[in-house]
């Protein structure tokens, strides 16, 4: 896939699946803007870009604050000439039920994965509909189409971000902008060796026994959810809107836990 003249904003770039979507798009040509909260690590992420031979540059951003979505867009087009992409991946989690979770919590879930996603489209589209579209890909999660224990918060906010999809590839069909998203399902990131770490013992056999209940039997690196996000941002899937693109190694299809 070619993205030569485009230009990529990734959300929570620093790491994980949002750092593989910026490497992925750089290598295929694009001017991709890394950004997150933590600078050094965004700078790190740049840097490798760059030593590959790609296009980046780095805007540190809490997409939390009031008016960082707009300042976020206005920068990428400044820096960079345009915005033909976006990709939503900033996210936290919280591993808590009901009871458990705080107000502080949920409002912080919410605040980052769902309101910050809808301001960060909303910029982006008033942008793209008067440069002729674009693509945006939201990172979901499998979690926001089926339930997960202890993770309520997390969950609920996911479902939003499908819905929003659906919405918004709606709303924009006629502006050009088409509007995706990836719903991954056990990926090897930061994220995942936290949560396990969380629950103590082996690191390594915590992560054989997630495995197990995988129909593929393994977690998918960030880089295979990168390329389904490159997929959905290019013309080839020029007359994809509006999807929800699971990615979880068969996690979906199942009517329960995957038998041994």
């Amino acid at each position: 896939m070619n993205f030569s003249g485009k230009v990529v904003l990734v959300t929570g770039s620093t790491t994980g699946i949002g750092e593989a979507c910026a490497k992925v798009f750089a290598q295929s040509g694009a001017a991709v803007m890394v950004c997150g909260r933590n600078e050094q690590r965004g700078l790190q992420v740049v840097a490798a870009i760059r030593a590959a031979g790609g296009h980046a540059e780095f805007a540190a951003s809490d997409l939390r604050t009031t008016g960082a979505s707009d300042r976020l867009v206005a920068d990428t087009v400044a820096r960079l000439g345009a915005l033909h992409v976006l990709v939503n991946n900033a996210g936290i989690l919280y591993t808590a039920d009901a009871v458990e979770t705080s107000d502080e919590q949920w409002l912080d879930t919410m605040a980052v994965n769902v309101n910050a996603l809808f301001y960060m489209s909303r910029a982006a589209v008033r942008h793209m509909r008067q440069h002729g579209g674009g693509a945006i890909v939201n990172v979901a999660s499998e979690w926001g189409l089926n339930g997960e224990t202890n993770h309520v918060a997390y969950c609920a906010s996911k479902g939003a971000v499908v819905q929003i999809t659906r919405c918004m590839a709606l709303d924009h069909a006629r502006d050009r902008i088409r509007v995706n998203s990836v719903c991954p399902g056990e990926i090897h990131t930061r994220m995942v060796d936290e949560i396990l770490a969380k629950k103590g013992g082996d690191p390594e056999q915590s992560l054989r026994e997630l495995a197990a209940g995988i129909p593929m039997r393994r977690l998918a690196s960030p880089a295979e959810v990168a390329t389904c996000v490159q997929f959905l941002a290019s013309e080839h899937a020029s007359y994809v809107t509006g999807a929800n693109l699971v990615v979880d190694g068969g996690n979906d299809a199942t009517a329960g836990p995957y038998p041994g």
